[in-house]
């Protein structure tokens, strides 16, 4: 049965850490950008830890809870022209563009410090869900900041080369811009359809990251 209470158990285990780790995410941006100057998600109360300020319907609750192993919250908003005058906006975009994905790796370090530590100081303290929420929140975490580190618009890569890109380069960067949708979709789908992984590389990496931590 689909709805059954394994089904739904399997999605909420997925759903708590993937909300929470978003939420983290665009946080990280909004007050990077306040950091620089730019305090426009602020006003907007975009600069919160609270996930109901940053849920998407679609990216946040209907795909993830539907099954679909990922998600994305509301953009938050950045006003270049905001930035400090000794920041400048190339500088600003590129740092509030990597704080996202330096928030997961973050993240993901800091779970799987709390694992290692528990393994070693509190052996059978963390009971087996609590255990497997802390591995998915470090795994999700980083897929999230190898994903969103792609040079692919709108993701936060796309945004750092956009931020350094030379001006002999910015007529064709525009141009792949306009068909970035279909190139991060190509980015995913092909890889797959030849039997590659895009994400394998950085699930070892997370996988291993813990068997470290736990020695």
């Amino acid at each position: 049965m689909l709805w059954d209470d394994n089904w739904f158990l399997e999605r909420f285990l997925f759903w708590v850490p993937l909300v929470l780790s978003l939420t983290v995410h665009e946080w990280a941006h909004a007050a990077s950008a306040k950091l620089l100057g730019d305090d426009t998600a602020q006003r907007l109360g975009r600069m919160t830890l609270n996930p109901l300020d940053h849920i998407d319907p679609i990216g946040t609750l209907i795909l993830p809870l539907l099954g679909v192993p990922f998600g994305w919250a509301k953009p938050v908003p950045i006003n270049p022209l905001r930035f400090r005058a000794d920041v400048g906006m190339a500088t600003g975009l590129l740092l509030t563009a990597a704080a996202g994905p330096a928030s997961n790796l973050s993240l993901a370090l800091l779970a799987a410090g709390s694992v290692g530590a528990c393994a070693h100081l509190a052996p059978g303290l963390l009971p087996a869900a609590a255990l497997r929420v802390i591995e998915t929140f470090t795994v999700l975490n980083v897929l999230l900041a190898f994903f969103n580190l792609l040079p692919i618009p709108p993701l936060d890569g796309g945004r750092v080369v956009d931020a350094i890109i030379p001006d002999s380069l910015r007529p064709a960067w525009d141009g792949f811009a306009q068909y970035s949708g279909l190139a991060l979709i190509a980015v995913i789908v092909l890889p797959r359809l030849n039997g590659i992984d895009l994400f394998a590389w950085p699930y070892h990496w997370a996988m291993r990251l813990l068997q470290v931590a736990q020695g």
